[in-house]
């Protein structure tokens, strides 16, 4: 029989800490992965929530709930979608994702201006942060980033996290790089840093940014893999330009994961419900005909003329959010005392962080004090917005 004497056991790559330790009295020590639930700080990493509409070519626009897509300079708009994977996404589908955040490029036929960029952008609340149980004033104490990546042209592309309380610090790095075509699955830890400040409150705690292209005017010659005081825009190294100047060039993520520690765990799957609500108190949409609601609320008349819905959100937003009501020809129908009324548009909408009233003034007649019912026609829905 054989024994093998050793002081510590780690992995090949030289993680973090070593996985297993041994003391000289016969004490082992091993570093348990945390497979509880709720560590995730990111929400919607799935790429599952879509309540702004499935695709967008606006810039400075939401694609999938929590994911602001953001690009400058274009020739041709570029086009971010929800897109459904299957089983040929070698990779991401065996564990279980079944969308991805996707962007098509344009034809940039006036190639690379020092201006142009993409970008993804995700902002995780800062309260989230401070209550995480990552010390980020320590640099023994570590986030680890990790997600699936995939694009048609065969590079690197840089990733970045920037602080937005107290002097604001980035910590940039790159993906490694990638074979065209081909999910490639990518972890990062981030230790903290004695210069960081996060607010417990509900602004920006950690912006996460991943880069498709970005032109000299946002990038620099920065120090990789370390935090650094933000300088101006740069928020990542130099880049090549193959993707943005390759026409028609994709770019696709899904299975975001942020969590604390030093080791990277399985993906913490949720149900589309459980995600659905996180997402609500960011975005909330009601009465959404595209999902074939009938009624959704009731309307009280303040005024003969004057018609006013109260919607209770399924949760409390962030702050008061901001309203939009879709209006059109007949987009809303009212029912009150035996009549049917039509109104377009909204007149206005007052928030809060529970509930909203929104004012019908347009075709509307009734008697103060009546109550009615209300149902979106057309196209017609109401979406709350109190994102960061």
């Amino acid at each position: 029989m054989s024994t093998l004497k050793v002081n510590s056991i780690s992995d090949a790559a030289g993680a973090n800490g070593n996985a297993i330790t041994l003391a000289t009295d016969g004490t082992c020590t091993a570093k348990v992965t945390n497979n509880l639930s709720n560590r995730n700080l990111i929400i919607n990493g799935a790429m599952q929530i879509a309540q702004y509409g499935t695709s967008t070519t606006t810039n400075n626009t939401f694609c999938l709930d929590r994911w602001k897509c953001q690009f400058g300079g274009t020739d041709e708009a570029q086009t971010f979608t929800q897109h459904a994977l299957t089983s040929s996404d070698t990779g991401p589908w065996s564990k279980g994702f079944r969308h991805s955040l996707h962007i098509q490029n344009g034809n940039q036929t006036s190639g690379a201006g020092a201006s142009d960029y993409t970008q993804i952008r995700y902002i995780v609340e800062a309260q989230d942060i401070a209550n995480s149980g990552w010390d980020y004033t320590s640099a023994s104490s570590y986030l680890t980033l990790s997600f699936w990546i995939k694009s048609s042209v065969a590079q690197d592309f840089p990733v970045a996290f920037q602080t937005s309380d107290g002097t604001e610090y980035t910590y940039a790095f790159k993906t490694g790089s990638l074979s065209a075509d081909t999910w490639t699955k990518v972890t990062k830890t981030i230790p903290g840093n004695s210069n960081l400040t996060v607010n417990s409150d509900n602004g920006i705690g950690l912006l996460l940014y991943f880069n498709p292209f970005k032109g000299t005017t946002w990038t620099g010659s920065v120090t990789e893999d370390t935090w650094y005081v933000t300088s101006g825009n740069d928020a990542a190294d130099d880049m090549t330009s193959t993707w943005w100047t390759t026409d028609d060039s994709t770019y696709e993520l899904t299975g975001v994961q942020l969590e604390v520690g030093s080791t990277a765990t399985d993906y913490e799957h949720r149900s589309y419900g459980d995600e659905l609500f996180r997402c609500q108190r960011y975005c909330c949409v009601v009465g959404d005909r595209s999902v074939d609601v009938d009624i959704f609320s009731t309307v009280v008349f303040y005024g003969a003329n004057d018609a006013r819905v109260v919607v209770t959100f399924p949760r409390p937003m962030r702050a008061s959010p901001s309203g939009t009501i879709s209006s059109g020809t007949d987009f809303w129908a009212i029912l009150s005392a035996g009549s049917s009324m039509l109104p377009d548009s909204a007149a206005g909408v007052s928030t809060r962080p529970y509930h909203a009233s929104v004012q019908f003034t347009d075709a509307v007649s009734g008697t103060a004090g009546n109550c009615g019912v209300i149902e979106p026609r057309e196209t017609a829905r109401m979406l709350f917005e109190a994102e960061l």
